[in-house]
């Protein structure tokens, strides 16, 4: 069976795919891994990056073997699929990302920011505070989503994927957005898919932004249809 990896987005970790690969492990050899500072690694020192991540995807195939693989990323995981397919091609093959921000001015990220306040989500949604404690344990959630509004300010004042970059990815993608997607605008999605060499585009209705409220038997059958 082919190897099929699940990369997740900043301030995930790989816990949130279980469910999924449950309803995929049939068809795949299915893995998924936790970026630096995530799901209870270590945080670094350093700044947070996109390079960092590839670095943690690229060190995972050499740890284990294995020369190429299809990646489904969601939202920043999108992202570092396509940083590696531009920047190692030979390392990936088919690509699916969803609720991937492909668009980062100082103004986007200045927004994007203010909404990482840590201070403000434990008192008005001390349920996500919790489950963002069980999930970077024994880290700190504050430290990590610290370094990753620091990471979307280093994005925004230079995007580490230029609109060039995506006319020299030779790889097959699929990028996917969900039409209640608050954070991911549909424009800048077919913009990526249209600059794209193999690029397909997914439009998923009734989906907003965050994974766990994406249909799970819908993306599975999806990913299926792509990577089968």
């Amino acid at each position: 069976m082919k190897n099929l990896l699940f990369l997740h987005g900043a301030l995930g970790s790989k816990q949130q795919f279980k469910k999924i690969e449950e309803e995929l492990k049939s068809s795949f050899e299915v893995h998924s891994i936790n970026f630096s500072g995530h799901g209870g690694e270590p945080v670094p020192q350093e700044p947070l990056s996109i390079e960092m991540f590839s670095s943690d995807v690229l060190n995972w195939l050499q740890d284990n073997r294995i020369k190429e693989v299809d990646i489904f990323g969601y939202s920043m995981g999108g992202y570092v699929a396509l940083y590696i397919a531009r920047n190692f091609p030979g390392k990936t093959r088919r690509i699916f990302t969803l609720a991937t921000k492909f668009d980062w001015t100082e103004e986007i990220s200045a927004r994007e920011v203010k909404m990482l306040d840590s201070a403000k989500i434990k008192e008005k949604v001390p349920a996500f505070a919790k489950e963002l404690s069980a999930r970077h344990f024994p880290e700190s959630w504050e430290k990590v989503m610290n370094k990753t509004a620091e990471m979307m300010i280093n994005l925004g004042r230079k995007n580490t994927l230029l609109s060039e970059d995506y006319s020299k990815i030779e790889n097959d993608v699929l990028v996917g957005v969900g039409d209640r997607d608050k954070m991911v605008t549909l424009e800048e999605t077919i913009e990526v898919y249209r600059q794209l060499k193999n690029g397909r585009l997914l439009v998923m209705p009734g989906t907003p932004h965050p994974l766990e409220q994406v249909d799970g038997k819908r993306l599975a059958s999806e990913i299926k249809n792509f990577f089968v």
